[in-house]
């Protein structure tokens, strides 16, 4: 069984990495309230892009480096891969992170949005 501070760890991890489903909707559609519909199916299909690639990457990875791995190496593997795609997304969208209540956004977030649809 996995260990539970792991668990909440990797439970944390994944959640934040999907709060960058919001910036890339507003990225292709412009801003939109929550409810609406084209916005709440590009939320929806951004989280779960994002999500596949946490996971194929951390178990890519450990299929060659380890072959066989447990619960807990997986777990391990896609912490990893949320703060290094954590990191990348940063580096796309200057001035925004996530953290476990949302994007939080600093003076260099208006530039990065500047030419995105209203």
């Amino acid at each position: 069984m996995p260990n539970n501070n792991l668990t909440e760890r990797y439970v944390a991890a994944m959640n934040r990495i999907a709060k960058w489903r919001q910036p890339f909707c507003s990225w292709q559609l412009g801003s939109r309230l929550k409810g609406d519909p084209e916005c709440d199916a590009v939320r929806d299909h951004r989280e779960a892009t994002i999500l596949q690639r946490v996971e194929l990457t951390a178990v890519t990875k450990l299929l060659i480096d380890k072959g066989v791995f447990t619960m807990e190496e997986f777990q391990k593997g896609m912490i990893d891969e949320c703060a290094l795609l954590e990191q990348d997304y940063q580096k796309k969208f200057p001035g925004m992170q996530a953290t476990d209540i949302g994007i939080q956004y600093d003076q260099r977030a208006a530039e990065t949005m500047k030419n995105w649809k209203p």
